[in-house]
């Protein structure tokens, strides 16, 4: 089957029962980050951006109800979501997929040419999940450079729109070709040097990924999508419909980069075992991969350099016994006890750790007190596997965790959790949509 059969023939019953709920539990997760990061100035830069450059009246910004275009949303929603680095994550991509597909998908659903009921949008975001993986996977193993996730999910995107728009095999393939073309091929590692609000360039994976659909509806054509058609590329894309992109992905326990948390678990958890008092810590040793090493902020400034940093989080798990979106912005940056210990965290670069990466992420972390040394044993994150995901209940805790300034958290929750029975999807759109003021 081509991909772009795969992309308008895949049907809800093809998809096993339990990649269709964990899709959906990627829906409820990702809606409370977008929760979260709606409250951060990167939020209310790129709402103001949208409504200023992206206006019509194809859609609603969410928390907001201003009308503004499908490409104006893809983009405002996803660079959101993007603002607190607590979406969902897939190891052997290095990267996110939800974020750009779940806003695109719905700001898009006013435009499909049939009604979109909860069973078919969560059919077709798990086939933006698998384009995107797969194509991720693709591009890493054939170009030199590690890019930023925009580069790949924006192919998912354009898949979910060419499902909904009814394109023909030959436009699909055009919009694919045009997603990856214009998909931000931004460099991952600057943004980890240089912490930003570029972040991982997955709110211009989503306008681009959304356009692509659009002028591919149009007549625009695109050269061939290489991270999809390339002989080389042929294995990636060989069990497309018979295995699934959806059991390899993860849920974050805090707002800080995944190459981060490995640490984090070690350190919280001789903590814990061993009772220290973060006033007794004289020095923090950290062995992990070589790109956990790159997040060596100390004493961050913004909340894009404190959740692209490593000793900073840890610091602040071990002063709060908590990291949350509180500890990771605003005075929390200040907390003079945090920045003692982050000065104190060494980064060292460890050759078992270096060799399981990306398929694992591990670390190992020594905590130095006034009256011992205390040795973690190799850790990896908390929910870092697919064994060891979260269940509904936990997600849902962490769902309620970000929505709590929300007035009506509890109704979007419950909608959320039944999107599968939802034959109109309209009452979670204008949720969505209604204005609040943070």
């Amino acid at each position: 089957m081509s991909t772009a059969s795969f992309i308008h023939q895949l049907k809800p019953d093809d998809l096993p029962p339990e990649v269709r709920h964990l899709t959906a539990r990627c829906l409820v997760d990702t809606i409370g980050v977008a929760i979260g990061g709606r409250q951060t100035p990167l939020s209310r830069i790129i709402y103001a951006h949208a409504r200023r450059q992206f206006g019509g009246d194809e859609t609603r910004l969410w928390f907001d109800g201003t009308p503004v275009s499908l490409t104006g949303a893809a983009l405002a929603h996803a660079t959101t979501i993007d603002a607190l680095d607590l979406h969902d994550s897939c190891r052997p991509v290095k990267g996110h997929s939800g974020v750009a597909l779940f806003p695109a998908a719905l700001g898009a659903l006013g435009a499909a040419k049939k009604p979109v009921d909860g069973r078919e949008f969560i059919t077709a975001l798990t086939l933006g999940y698998e384009i995107a993986t797969r194509a991720g996977t693709a591009q890493h193993a054939s170009v030199p450079d590690y890019h930023t996730s925009g580069s790949w999910n924006a192919l998912g995107v354009a898949a979910i729109l060419a499902r909904w728009l009814e394109l023909d095999e030959t436009a699909t393939r055009h919009a694919l070709g045009i997603a990856e073309y214009h998909g931000p091929r931004s460099q991952m590692m600057r943004t980890i040097d240089h912490p930003s609000m570029v972040k991982d360039g997955s709110g211009w994976g989503a306008l681009a990924g959304t356009s692509a659909a659009l002028l591919a509806a149009d007549g625009f054509t695109g050269a061939p999508a290489l991270t999809v058609e390339h002989a080389e590329v042929a294995p990636f894309w060989e069990s497309l419909g018979q295995t699934w992109s959806m059991d390899a992905q993860l849920f974050k326990p805090y707002p800080v980069c995944y190459w981060a948390q490995p640490a984090l678990a070690a350190a919280l958890g001789l903590q814990r075992e061993h009772m220290i008092e973060p006033a007794r810590i004289r020095g923090i040793r950290v062995h992990t991969f070589h790109e956990a090493t790159r997040l060596a902020a100390r004493a961050p400034d913004t909340t894009e350099a404190a959740q692209y940093s490593l000793p900073f989080p840890l610091a602040a798990l071990l002063v709060h016994g908590e990291l949350g979106a509180a500890e990771v912005q605003g005075e929390a940056l200040k907390h003079p006890e945090v920045l003692r210990l982050a000065r104190l965290v060494e980064l060292i670069e460890d050759p078992e750790c270096c060799a399981a990466f990306p398929e694992r992420r591990y670390a190992r972390v020594e905590l130095v007190t006034d009256r011992a040394t205390h040795r973690s044993p190799l850790t990896e994150p908390l929910w870092g596997t697919p064994e060891d995901r979260p269940d509904d209940a936990e997600l849902g805790a962490k769902f309620r965790r970000l929505a709590a300034p929300l007035p009506f958290a509890d109704e979007l929750e419950r909608i959320l959790w039944d999107i599968e029975s939802l034959e109109d999807l309209t009452p979670l759109l204008d949720l969505l949509a209604r204005p609040v003021e943070w």
